[in-house]
């Protein structure tokens, strides 16, 4: 039996369990990324554009998770590579919005900026809450997206805390210059998206019988 085929060694109600999660999860952080997106632009706030990003990636790697249950890896590293591609979109409007806004930073409007992390907050929340209940049965995927999540709520009241120095100086440096961090971060989730798509790809590339030697 090939390795992609192998049964799950875990009883049917956890896999279950564990399916329903990541898809509940990914449904939300897909939900809030187009609300902060939305608002990010609305609210000229490249580091608010950044962290809509992180929304995506939450739910590139639940939607992983919930495939890597049932699909086999061949079918999973190219839906991997696909959704590495689909973080690098967002990522880039907010690259651009950020080379712009280099020679004369504009300062964001803090209110809406602030109220959108308080929603991303909650929203990070409750996603670390439901993952840490079945964080140890979805292998490394599944610690990751609970890590990712908690993680997040940080980086949520960082966005916050820069709204409150803007409001205090009227620059629009300290935005750009934390956007420009989340981005990078952003950045490096889609290579870690496809790297782990990529060991899946070759994963299946030595799994695969050689002619003239016998199955496994």
């Amino acid at each position: 039996m090939r390795r992609d085929e192998r049964p799950p060694s875990q009883p049917r109600d956890a896999l279950g369990t564990l399916r329903r999660t990541v898809l509940t999860v990914a449904l939300l952080n897909l939900g809030y990324f187009v609300v902060e997106f939305t608002v990010a632009l609305s609210a000229g706030s490249v580091s608010l554009l950044a962290d809509s990003v992180d929304f995506l990636e939450d739910t590139s790697i639940n939607v992983l998770i919930a495939l890597a249950l049932g699909w086999p890896l061949a079918r999973r590293a190219l839906l991997g590579k696909v959704l590495a591609v689909v973080i690098l979109g967002p990522a880039a409007v907010a690259t651009w919005e950020a080379v712009q806004r280099v020679a004369a930073p504009a300062a964001p409007r803090v209110a809406p900026l602030v109220l959108a992390s308080l929603g991303a907050i909650v929203v990070n929340g409750t996603s670390a809450v439901l993952l840490a209940r079945i964080r140890t049965h979805g292998g490394s995927l599944g610690r990751a997206a609970f890590l990712s999540a908690r993680n997040d709520v940080v980086v949520n009241v960082a966005v916050i805390l820069m709204g409150v120095t803007t409001a205090l100086t009227g620059s629009g440096w300290p935005d750009l210059v934390l956007g420009s961090v989340i981005i990078v971060l952003a950045l490096h989730a889609a290579h870690e998206v496809w790297e782990c798509s990529e060991d899946e790809r070759l994963a299946v590339a030595l799994d695969s019988p050689v002619p003239g030697r016998p199955a496994p």
